[in-house]
């Protein structure tokens, strides 16, 4: 795409998530991202460093407004008796005035911290949950 206009420039505000099928209204913002492991070959006659991957590991953050005890409710019993919380999560970005949308599905998803209680007086409460995955697939794609 040499050009675009600008109203083609996707907008957060259009982005969706479902966690385990259940819808999450309340999200703000959400990220997911894989990064490669990598390991350093080292051959003579080289300056530079050279590596190849052996390895990836996927990781996200989900922000929301706190609306309900929806983490509580499906993290607190499993904590409490020895047991690991694995999620499936949907995101969708679908600007109308987008070339297209994207869907992902983020699979064996589990949340690094459980919050019990946060908040501050004459503030919104929000949500903050980094988490980790080991597989994905994209489902649709943004093409021109």
């Amino acid at each position: 795409m040499e050009e675009f206009n600008a109203q083609q420039v996707m907008s957060g505000t259009e982005g969706e998530v479902w966690i385990d099928g259940k819808k999450i209204a309340e999200v703000t913002a959400f990220k997911a991202e894989v990064k490669l492991i990598k390991e350093e070959v080292n051959q003579v006659k080289k300056r530079f460093k050279q590596y190849k991957i052996t390895g990836a590991e996927g990781s996200g953050n989900v922000k929301m407004n706190h609306v309900s005890s929806f983490f509580i409710n499906k993290m607190a019993d499993n904590i409490k008796n020895g047991h690991q919380t694995v999620c499936t999560i949907v995101a969708k970005l679908d600007d109308p005035d987008a070339i297209g949308a994207e869907r992902v599905v983020i699979r064996d998803a589990t949340f690094d911290k459980l919050t019990l209680m946060d908040w501050e007086a004459k503030k919104l409460t929000t949500d903050d949950y980094d988490f980790t995955f080991t597989d994905f697939d994209v489902i649709d794609t943004a093409n021109d």
